[in-house]
This record gives C-alpha cells, sequence and structure tokens, in this order.
C-alpha cells in the first residue's frame, strides 16, 4: 500500500514576506482574500482549496515559497518518499493543533534543491 502513494493535492503554498503587517494588509483588503488565522510571524488565508501562509523571513537561507501537499497518512507518505530516494530534512511532526485536530508537517527537498512538505490534518478522537 505505501508504494501505491502519490502527490496530487496542494495543500498549502507558503510566502515570504519583508513587513508582514503591510503584507496582510495587501493580500487581504487589496485582494480580498479570506483571513483564517494569524500566528506569530504568519497569517494564514483561504484560496480556494488551498491555503496561502504568509511569513516573515527568518535568516538568510529562508526560502522564498514553500509547496505543501495534501496527504491522508503521513508516515505512510513519508516512508514511500524515502524508499524512493527522496531525503527529508525535517521528520513528520505536529505544528498546530485545534480542539478537533492536529497538523503535521514533514520537509523535503527536490533535485535543485526548493524545499516542499508534506501536510496531514489529522482528527482527534
Amino acid at each position: 500500500m505505501a508504494g501505491s502513494i502519490g502527490l496530487s493535492e496542494i495543500g498549502q503554498v507558503a510566502v515570504t514576506v519583508t513587513n508582514l503587517e503591510r503584507a496582510t494588509a495587501f493580500y487581504r483588503d487589496s485582494l480580498g482574500l479570506q483571513l483564517l488565522f494569524e500566528a506569530p510571524g504568519m497569517a494564514f488565508f483561504q484560496c480556494g482549496g488551498v491555503q496561502l501562509m504568509l511569513g516573515t523571513a527568518q535568516g538568510r537561507d529562508y526560502p522564498s515559497h514553500i509547496i505543501y501537499y495534501r496527504v491522508d497518512d503521513i508516515s505512510a507518505a513519508r516512508a514511500t518518499l524515502a524508499e524512493r530516494g527522496v531525503e527529508f530534512v525535517q521528520e513528520p511532526h505536529i505544528v498546530h493543533r485545534t480542539k478537533s485536530s492536529q497538523l503535521w508537517l514533514a520537509f523535503f527537498r527536490d533535485i535543485d534543491g526548493n524545499t516542499l512538505a508534506l501536510m496531514s490534518e489529522v482528527p482527534i478522537k
């Protein structure tokens, strides 16, 4: 079953900004995107079926964008991609909790060094 995993749905795109307050106002007020919530150094918007995250630069090597691929089972997806030679730079871990779910992420790079991630929202039972 693990060998059948293929990435097909983008769940989130992250964009690095220099001034979060100004960028949030632009995306919310000028572009009309729905602001979902803010966290320290980040703002999240709904963009159709894809979530847009604005984040401030946190170091010289901080990427300008990250594509997050939505998967149902992050552990199985990580195992399958690792079997295919994908090298992960950060293992699956929880980054956000609500009363009803946990958001898990795992980061890896493509062959040109671009940052990509797996994301999985796991319902709390």
